[in-house]
């Protein structure tokens, strides 16, 4: 049976790496939103939410962890946590699937995202450095996979690393 004291080191451990994933990855959709011009489709900021809701019950599981909790609300925490993440992976692969046509998409994909300039001095280079939004077509992909696709790699693996926090005494 693992000891008490290295069971708690190693779910904070797994907390603090998860919740530090979380906000990496939506960090980086962040930043290819305002840095790299990227409009996000409703789908795109749909798959967001679960990272939004995530972080601070990650730092919630962290806080409990160092403040010595009872290791259930830590365990708790990690677990609700996992089961977001696992629900952002089904919203990328939805997203993905509707990407490659394999099934439809929503109707619409408007966004309330800020996209081009209302200045008339500013409008050309506004649309030659933002990218419309589309739920159906992946704006970028990387080594073969969209947005969506690299959402479903990170979800998995944060749920698996929430979910194994969840399941330390």
């Amino acid at each position: 049976m693992i000891d008490a004291s290295v069971a708690q080191r190693q779910q904070l451990l797994l907390a603090g790496l998860v919740t530090l994933g979380m906000a990496m990855t939506v960090g980086g959709a962040l930043g290819f939103e305002h840095i790299g011009g990227y409009i996000p489709c409703a789908l795109c900021l749909l798959q967001r939410d679960p990272y939004y809701y995530g972080i601070p019950l990650g730092v919630l599981a962290v806080l409990s962890s160092v403040l010595k909790a009872p290791a259930w609300i830590t365990r708790t925490l990690l677990l609700l946590v996992g089961i977001l993440m696992l629900v952002g992976a089904g919203i990328g692969v939805y997203h993905a699937g509707v990407e490659w046509h394999f099934w439809e998409g929503p109707s619409t994909c408007a966004t309330a995202a800020q996209g081009v300039s209302s200045d008339v001095g500013d409008l050309l280079g506004d649309l030659d450095a933002k990218h419309a939004p589309s739920c159906t077509d992946a704006a970028l992909r990387i080594f073969g996979l969209s947005f969506a696709g690299w959402n479903v790699i990170a979800s998995l693996i944060l749920a698996a690393i929430a979910l194994r926090g969840a399941t330390k005494a």
